[in-house]
C-alpha cells in the first residue's frame, strides 16, 4: 500500500548544509523523496527549495518534528498532505471567460483544487455557477461609494471564513481591491491581466496594440499587490501577431492566452510549487 505523499516547500538564508540537514530529517521520520528541487539565488543569498515525499507519520507529526531545523535555520516554510486539495474562491465581473475555463478543468480533473464559493459584482454568471453547483455570491458595486466598497470587501472577507479559502482568484474581476486586503491576503490571491508587460492599461488594451502596431501581445499572471498589476510573477504567455489581425483577432488571441496563464499558475500554487522572493517568484515546475 503506497504511504502518503508530503510536499515540503521552504526559503532561508543560504548556507551550507540546508539539503543534508533537511533530507535528513525526513529520514528520521521514515520519509521516502520522491522529487526534490532546489535554487540559490545569489542575488539575495537565498536557497529555496521543495521536495515531495511519501511517509506513513501524520502531517502533525511531521510538522513537529521539523520546526526546530526551520527555526535553527530561520526558515519560512510549509509542510502540507498532498492530497489536500486549495480550496479557491473566484471573483468574476462581466468577462466570463477564465471563469468558464477554471470550472471545465476543475470538473474534468484536470485542476487539482475545490471551488466552494464564486464572487461577482454583476449577475451574469449566477447561470453558470448553477450549472456547476457552486454557491453565487452577487455583491453590486455600481455607483458604489468608498464606505459601500469596504463593506462589499467585508462581504468577501465573510464568504472566505465560512468555506475556509487557502486562495483567491480575480478570474477577470474589474475592481481594485483595497490596499488592506492585498496585505491580508499577500501570496494567497492570484490575478491575470492582459500584456505580457504592464502596459496598455484601461479599457479596449488590444486595441490600444493593434493602434500601436504591437508585434507580440501577452497575459501575465500574478500574485495581487497594492500596486495595479506590479505583483510577483507567477506565469506568462506570448502570441506573435502581425498587421493583417483585426482587433477582434487579438481579442480572442488574447484571451485564450489568459485562461492558460491564469490556469497554470492556479495550478503551481496549488500544487506548492511557487516561492516568493520580494518582488519575484521561483516556481519549481
Amino acid at each position: 500500500m503506497t504511504a502518503p505523499r508530503f510536499v515540503l516547500k521552504l526559503s532561508c538564508p543560504d548556507r551550507a548544509g540546508i539539503v543534508h540537514a533537511v533530507t535528513g530529517v525526513l529520514l528520521q521520520q521514515g520519509g521516502n523523496i520522491i522529487t526534490s528541487h532546489q535554487h540559490g539565488d545569489a542575488d539575495h543569498q537565498r536557497f529555496f527549495m521543495r521536495i515531495e515525499f511519501e511517509a506513513t507519520a501524520e502531517e502533525a507529526a511531521l510538522q513537529a518534528a521539523f520546526a526546530p531545523l526551520a527555526s535553527e535555520f530561520g526558515m519560512d516554510w510549509e509542510l502540507v498532505a498532498r492530497a489536500r486539495k486549495t480550496r479557491v474562491l473566484l471573483l468574476v465581473s462581466k468577462l466570463g471567460h477564465c471563469l468558464n475555463d477554471l470550472l471545465f478543468r476543475v470538473q474534468t480533473g484536470h485542476l487539482p483544487i475545490e471551488i466552494p464559493a464564486i464572487v461577482s459584482n454583476h449577475r451574469d454568471f449566477y447561470q453558470l455557477a448553477a450549472s456547476h453547483n457552486i454557491p453565487f455570491h452577487h455583491f453590486p458595486l455600481l455607483g458604489a461609494t468608498d464606505a459601500q466598497k469596504a463593506a462589499q470587501e467585508d462581504k468577501i472577507r465573510d464568504v472566505m471564513a465560512e468555506n475556509q479559502i487557502d486562495l483567491v482568484v480575480l478570474a477577470r474581476y474589474m475592481q481594485i481591491l483595497s490596499p488592506a486586503l492585498c496585505r491580508d491576503l499577500s501570496g494567497r490571491a492570484i490575478n491575470i491581466h492582459h500584456s505580457f508587460l504592464p502596459s496598455f492599461k484601461g479599457a479596449k488594451p488590444y486595441h490600444q496594440a493593434y493602434e500601436r502596431g504591437v508585434k507580440l501581445i501577452g497575459a501575465t499572471a500574478h500574485y495581487v499587490t497594492s500596486d495595479l498589476d506590479e505583483g510577483p510573477i507567477i506565469e506568462q504567455e506570448v502570441a506573435r501577431i502581425d498587421h493583417s489581425m483585426p482587433p477582434e483577432q487579438l481579442v480572442g488571441i488574447g484571451r485564450d492566452m489568459e485562461c492558460v496563464a491564469l490556469a497554470r499558475a492556479i495550478q503551481w500554487h496549488a500544487e506548492h510549487r511557487v516561492l516568493l522572493n520580494g518582488n519575484r517568484t521561483v516556481v519549481f515546475r
